[in-house]
């Protein structure tokens, strides 16, 4: 039987301008949408995973169109609560060549922001669930919003559940101090912690040695020290860490660690060349979650994560359209991109 996956976020409208356009460089702009857990949600039901998605949406046409973009790839939206006024949007320019992106939120008295614990029977929505999964985005909506995430694992660890969370720090959401309160409590729940080179050291003070995050240079096994230290504060089982050396908004290198409390097992890298990397890191933790429960090892479990969001790259908006097989043949070494014929 197919393993049950609950995550749990914010949905948002993505409003973006054609191509690599700058703003309203013309009067169109594509509508979408996307969020971290959602993306997560769309990667497992992709890959035949349950994949349950909650947050709360508006009952009106837009906050039905999230969901009707989510029911399009099978995720189960049953649990997620209606009510509130408005969906959080945000304004996306994607970056080329020395041009960064740029994101620009406009998400405040967005329905999920305003809801409260009592909006969510967490007994029931975790009922049958294998894993549980949020991000550091969730929480850094309110001090609701923490609550909610803590309701959330508190059930999940009651029943057994796994929880994973991507540390994610939002900068434009809350404080440092903040966001190192809030998760400091949540990540006593967690047993997947999946980070990256700036999170770590903005929402924990942990860092590698020896890193130039803006200049492209990374010491990989600096990251080894990171993961030890997070595993060790929070008692984790195990801690993956994506690894990007920012070449160009356009090319970046592209790689990720796994600690299981003994082993560190590096992935091969990837030279990408980037379509859209909102979303990139979702992808990679749609990919270990499927990996993780599907029962492969450590280094399986980051080579299929990484490969997954090395394909998320190529892929316009914040869903990662791919297979399991597409995965599998990339981490496999083929990312020839050949035609097939």
């Amino acid at each position: 039987m197919s393993k049950r996956i609950v995550t749990f976020g914010e949905i948002m409208l993505r409003l973006a301008p054609n191509g690599y356009y700058r703003f309203f460089q013309n009067d169109q702009m594509q509508a979408t949408f996307g969020g971290g857990e959602a993306n997560v949600a769309v990667s497992l039901a992709n890959y035949g995973m349950d994949s349950v998605y909650v947050t709360k949406l508006p009952a009106h046409a837009i906050g039905q169109a999230a969901v009707d973009s989510l029911r399009y790839f099978g995720v189960d939206t049953s649990k997620i609560v209606r009510g509130g006024d408005r969906v959080g949007i945000y304004y996306l320019e994607k970056g080329a060549s020395q041009r960064g992106s740029v994101c620009i939120y406009d998400r405040a008295h967005s329905a999920i922001q305003e809801a409260q614990p009592g909006d969510f029977d967490w007994d029931a929505i975790l009922d049958g669930a294998d894993w549980f999964h949020f991000t550091g985005i969730t929480p850094a909506l309110g001090p609701n919003l923490v609550e909610i995430c803590r309701q959330a694992c508190q059930a999940a660890k009651a029943k057994g559940v796994k929880v994973s969370c991507d540390l994610n720090y939002r900068g434009k959401l809350w404080t440092r101090a903040e966001a190192r309160a809030a998760m400091t409590e949540l990540c006593r729940y967690v047993d997947v912690c999946i980070s990256n080179e700036e999170d770590a050291k903005d929402v924990f003070g942990i860092e590698a040695a020896d890193t130039d995050i803006t200049g492209g240079k990374l010491n990989k096994e600096g990251y080894k020290s990171v993961a030890k230290q997070l595993a060790d504060r929070f008692g984790f089982e195990k801690v993956a860490i994506t690894l990007r050396t920012s070449i160009s908004a356009s090319d970046n290198d592209w790689a990720g660690m796994l600690y299981d409390g003994e082993k560190y097992c590096f992935s091969k890298e990837y030279h990408l060349r980037i379509v859209d990397r909102v979303g990139g890191g979702d992808s990679f933790g749609g990919g270990l979650i499927y990996a993780l429960l599907n029962g492969k090892n450590t280094q399986g479990a980051i080579e299929f994560a990484v490969a997954a969001s090395a394909l998320k790259h190529s892929v316009e908006g914040d869903f990662n359209r791919v297979t399991v097989a597409e995965v599998e043949k990339l981490a496999g070494g083929d990312g020839s991109g050949r035609v097939q014929r």
